[in-house]
């Protein structure tokens, strides 16, 4: 089954999808959705909407030219069948699309290599043209940190509350137990003196 790809966008179209319109001269054209359909019977040019192949190639934003291209291009020469050219044919193929993707990245590389250098100078004049800003910046930072040292100490005061609740519990306690044990004590004394008494 052939991939047939986007006569507007030039993105690929598989079997059993997009739309196919026959000119009266019997010339077919293959569409990968209604957009590039409509785009196509409004006569829009493809190189002047920017989300199409034909515009990226013509901006010089995509690899247009070169010896990998050549071997997509459709050709209507008769060849005998040969197993072993077909099975050769394959593995090119597959060589091809590495040596492509390689020099696509390549080139992308190099179209981005100057990028950065250019949003450090705008970035520098920006910070020389609105000092204003980088102050403002500054306050923010300096409220965000005394908030966060408010935080800190609050939850530093909740600890120091807790331990001295612990230690208000534990000494609680403690005169639970001492009063428990005095109490304990009296009535051993009560009963010593009733038994005195009896006797």
């Amino acid at each position: 089954m052939r991939i047939y790809s986007c006569h507007f966008c030039s993105s690929p179209v598989y079997p059993g999808h997009g739309i196919m319109f026959v000119r009266n001269d019997a010339k077919e054209f293959r569409f990968c959705r209604s957009k590039c359909h409509k785009l196509f019977k409004q006569r829009r040019n493809p190189r002047k909407l920017k989300w199409t192949k034909a515009f990226r190639k013509a901006a010089g934003k995509e690899l247009a030219v070169d010896s990998t291209l050549t071997f997509a291009t459709k050709r209507n020469i008769p060849v005998r069948y040969n197993r072993e050219l077909v099975a050769t044919t394959l593995k090119a193929m597959a060589r091809i699309e590495q040596i492509r993707q390689k020099r696509e990245r390549a080139f992308y590389k190099n179209r981005m290599k100057g990028n950065k250098d250019k949003a450090l100078s705008l970035d520098r004049k920006l910070v020389e043209n609105n000092a204003v800003l980088l102050r403002m910046r500054e306050v923010e930072i300096r409220t965000k940190e005394e908030k966060r040292v408010q935080k800190l100490q609050k939850a530093q005061n909740g600890q120091d509350e807790m331990d001295i609740s612990t230690d208000s519990e534990a000494e609680f306690s403690e005169q639970e137990e001492s009063s428990e044990e005095e109490e304990a004590q009296k009535i051993v004394l009560t009963n010593k003196k009733k038994l005195r008494q009896k006797a």
